[in-house]
């Protein structure tokens, strides 16, 4: 579907700017809305992976291009946004495909096996590709599922490979493209919008937000000092002053309020981890 040439827009080059813009909005529409559909699909993922991780699981995302790109945002947010940092990148072409292109590196199905293979089966793999049948991602999920990791894929077309054969399919059904074939457009919106649903679901299970609070953000500049040192005072019973001092030595609010309570630096931390940051709180008698 996502190759098909759609009739409507075949004339594209000789429309007006502002038809133009206007077709290429009503495809970013469509590919939101494809994503109600996935919801049950992303709640069982979402599920499944939460109780992998809680066990010291990694959570994995592999891809090529456009797909692989968006993963990897979608991984580097984790960290500054929930201070979860058991994540891993499995690109087509490595690190330089980030910023160009590497060709035949998609094609790549063995490599995509041997780096599968390296995964544990307490981790979590999100294998994103458009087609459903890239290479490169396909072998990752076979190697990864081979060694007993839960595998999630993310796809644009139904009845592929890499949905057909994951534990977790999700299917975000965007359909023929404005620019045909260009996957960047409706599907590549469809696949970064599911991502967040995901991973953002997966935190909470993990207890990394209180309330909604980014209550485990990295307080790393000053404006996310000022933005962790409210969140502190105003959700985790912290004064400001307190939590100001502590966020400078341990630039996590929800670490900082269980250090402000008496509890040692590593002590709180793997309460967090173990009990999230309301059971931790809880624990302390917040």
């Amino acid at each position: 579907m996502t190759e098909r040439v759609a009739e409507r827009y075949r004339d594209l080059d000789l429309w007006p700017p502002e038809e133009v813009l206007e077709a290429l909005y009503e495809g970013q529409l469509r590919a939101l809305a494809a994503l109600k559909g996935a919801l049950p699909a992303l709640k069982g993922a979402a599920l499944a992976a939460a109780d992998r991780l809680r066990s010291g699981g990694t959570l994995v995302y592999a891809g090529a291009g456009t797909s692989g790109r968006l993963a990897a945002i979608d991984g580097a947010e984790l960290w500054p946004t929930f201070g979860f940092g058991r994540v891993r990148l499995l690109l087509a072409g490595g690190e330089k495909a980030l910023w160009e292109a590497v060709e035949g590196a998609e094609d790549d199905l063995e490599g995509g096996l041997r780096l599968g293979r390296g995964l544990a089966p307490e981790d979590v793999l999100v294998a994103v590709a458009a087609s459903g049948t890239t290479p490169f991602t396909l072998g990752v999920l076979r190697g990864a599922k081979g060694r007993g990791a839960l595998t999630v894929a993310l796809a644009n077309n139904p009845g592929t490979p890499l949905l057909e054969e994951a534990d977790h399919p999700v299917l975000l059904d965007t359909g023929p493209e404005v620019v045909a074939g260009s996957t960047r457009l409706g599907a590549g919106t469809a696949q970064k919008a599911a991502l967040n649903l995901f991973s953002t679901t997966v935190m909470v299970l993990l207890g990394r937000v209180y309330g909604n609070r980014m209550a485990r953000m990295r307080a790393q500049n000053a404006k996310l000092l000022a933005r962790a040192a409210l969140l502190a005072e105003e959700a985790l019973g912290v004064p400001r002053d307190a939590a100001e001092r502590l966020l400078l030595e341990y630039p996590e609010p929800a670490l900082a309020a269980l250090v402000y309570r008496g509890l040692g630096p590593e002590e709180a931390l793997a309460l967090l981890e173990a009990k999230g940051v309301r059971g931790a709180l809880a624990e302390v008698g917040r």
